[in-house]
């Protein structure tokens, strides 16, 4: 659990110390924005790497910028008066972290921000605790990435930078051998039309609050996502985690998928194999564990906000 979720008072940092925690929040992440707004620059793309950026809605910009969350009081601020869903502190939160009140400073607004967005803070805490509820399944060997290719000979392959391991009659033959049973809609809307019905779910938007599960790979890389519609009322540091997670999820993603990815450095999880399998799901366990505490972090995270408006 974040050390936010504990705080009893106000935290104040001063100018020195907030700028400080920017600057390294600005260069974990750079490691991962800079190499994509370089490859962009040039007109490359990597059929890994560029997959954060591309398919999720947060930009590199907003990425990098650094939010301590709510309950942290901000001196020396006056950039960020302007902020969206900012506002300064007031007197008793002055007070209350010790700062001299001739100080100034900002905080994170996250009454205004349940305001505006109430219900999105609501869904987002819905998903996550009934996700953490469920029991993981682990025998789903990422073959929703197969059949996101089955049928290449008609559909073409998704991936233009990367051919099939395995060819198009190789990739059809794994998928018609294997059980499928994709829990995650956001995965499921990309199969081609062959292989819908040979999915045993038949997951919808509406049956994303009660089917998804903490052994999906792409729900534990979903864990992004809900932190960065939270943002400023979750603090960067959780924010990157999620990233990070979903950054090492995104590999093994495509590791296992049909995709011959060895001209970019990346080395099969042979899926169609026993020892792949094995593999697969000694990965997919660890992730699991690893999203876990990440999702009891962003529940805690909502349950502040919503404790804001009481």
């Amino acid at each position: 659990m974040s050390e936010s979720a504990t705080r009893t008072r106000p935290e104040v940092l001063t100018r020195e110390q907030w700028t400080q925690r920017a600057r390294a929040h600005e260069d974990r992440v750079s490691r991962y924005t800079q190499p994509f707004l370089d490859r962009r620059f040039r007109g490359e793309k990597h059929p890994v790497e560029d997959f954060l950026f591309t398919y999720y809605t947060l930009s590199p910009a907003q990425f990098t910028r650094w939010h301590p969350g709510p309950g942290v009081v901000l001196l020396g601020a006056p950039e960020r008066a302007d902020w969206k869903f900012y506002r300064p502190a007031t007197r008793a939160e002055l007070t209350a972290a010790g700062a001299r009140e001739v100080a100034g400073g900002v905080v994170v607004d996250a009454a205004a921000f349940l305001t505006k967005r109430g219900t999105a803070v609501r869904f987002t805490r819905e998903i996550l605790a009934n996700t953490a509820a469920r029991s993981g399944t682990f025998d789903c060997f990422g073959l929703h990435e197969w059949a996101m290719a089955y049928r290449a000979e008609e559909n073409g392959v998704r991936h233009e930078d990367a051919g099939l391991r395995l060819g198009s009659r190789g990739t059809d033959a794994v998928v018609e051998g294997h059980r499928i049973r994709c829990s995650h809609f956001d995965a499921f809307r990309f199969f081609q039309p062959q292989a819908v019905e040979r999915n045993e779910l038949q997951p919808t938007r509406q049956a994303q609050r009660t089917l998804e599960q903490p052994g999906c790979l792409h729900a534990t890389m979903d864990l992004y996502k809900w932190a960065y519609k939270l943002l400023p009322a979750v603090d960067s540091d959780l924010l990157a985690d999620c990233f990070e997670l979903a950054w090492d999820v995104r590999r093994t993603d495509m590791e296992a998928s049909p995709y011959d990815l060895a001209d970019w450095g990346y080395e099969p999880v042979r899926i169609e194999t026993p020892e792949g399998k094995a593999e697969y799901v000694r990965r997919q366990r660890a992730f699991a564990a690893r999203g876990t505490a990440l999702r009891e972090r962003l529940l805690a995270a909502t349950e502040r906000i919503l404790e804001s408006a009481a």
